[in-house]
């Protein structure tokens, strides 16, 4: 099975690897100060999210240590003077804050000469008209990449998960923001409680029907973290947790449903390994990552 992958479609755009570097833009959640709920969504960890990504700080510092971190990680790969990067501003909702100050903010990173794109993860109900203006604006400096969380396409499923928004919102939001010219990459959930495979197919074929299509998807497994909402969830109604094989599976039938000119942004993720609750499995990084590719390629 051939599938578009991140890797793939950067190089063509490019001509060359490009690299993440996940920061953080200071903002917190509507779904956490109680203008949309409170607690966040109930897999959300402290770190909203982005437990990989920077507390806050200035960007230029941000970008600094971030590069470090890749320098760190392939280092004698490539030389990194000459590497390219994505700024992904991943943790909480990156719009929901004044439009000027998060302007300088993204700026910032946008004029960084290294900086090939910026990529900002947000709840489509917090897309409001002067964010729309300063992201347009934006979009004048670097490409911009909006990233979506739906997660599902269940509004059962997301009252369940504190989703504290309608599908309806998304939908409205994702047409507004392709009308304008944006990169839209769309965040779905596997092994979200309450969902058979029907269901999460069903937000897949939900997705790939949109027109036009999104420039990219995140498949995500659910990671049950200490600390948060869905762990004491779990504690108090245990709910099926995908093995390994099952997962993958999903993700073949999801595969063969994407339509080709939509970019996979990722297959799978990571939990910090010192939080994780299940499914332990995932904890193996190289191992899971291993087994999805052979089932991909012997598909």
């Amino acid at each position: 099975m051939d599938i578009n992958t991140l890797s793939g479609y950067l190089k063509k755009r490019f001509g060359e690897k490009i690299y993440k570097l996940s920061l953080s833009s200071g903002c917190t959640c509507p779904n956490r100060d109680g203008s949309a709920g409170y607690g966040g969504c109930i897999f959300c960890s402290e770190g909203g999210s982005g437990d990989f990504a920077q507390p806050f700080m200035p960007v230029k510092e941000q970008i600094n240590n971030a590069k470090k971190l890749v320098d760190d990680k392939f280092h004698g790969k490539t030389s990194a003077k000459d590497r390219k990067y994505i700024a992904y501003f991943q943790s909480f909702t990156n719009t929901y804050g004044d439009p000027d100050k998060l302007y300088t903010i993204f700026k910032e990173a946008a004029m960084e000469p290294e900086i090939a794109a910026v990529s900002i993860a947000t709840r489509p109900d917090c897309i409001q008209d002067d964010i729309l203006e300063m992201l347009l604006k934006l979009k004048q400096i670097k490409p911009v990449w909006i990233e979506l969380g739906l997660q599902t396409v269940s509004d059962d499923t997301a009252r369940l998960i504190n989703r504290c928004y309608e599908t309806s919102v998304f939908e409205k939001t994702y047409h507004r923001l392709k009308e304008n010219g944006f990169e839209v990459i769309i965040h779905l959930i596997f092994g979200l409680p309450g969902e058979n495979e029907e269901m999460m197919l069903k937000s897949v074929r939900y997705v790939s029907d949109l027109e036009p299509h999104p420039d990219g998807i995140k498949l995500q497994l659910l990671h049950i973290l200490k600390n948060t909402k869905l762990a004491e969830y779990f504690e108090q109604n245990p709910f099926h947790i995908l093995s390994l094989d099952e997962y993958t599976d999903l993700l073949i039938k999801a595969l063969e449903i994407i339509p080709k000119d939509i970019v996979i942004h990722r297959l799978t993720g990571d939990g910090p390994k010192n939080l994780l609750i299940e499914p332990l499995w995932s904890a193996d990084k190289k191992k899971v990552l291993n087994h999805i590719n052979k089932a991909i390629r012997d598909h």
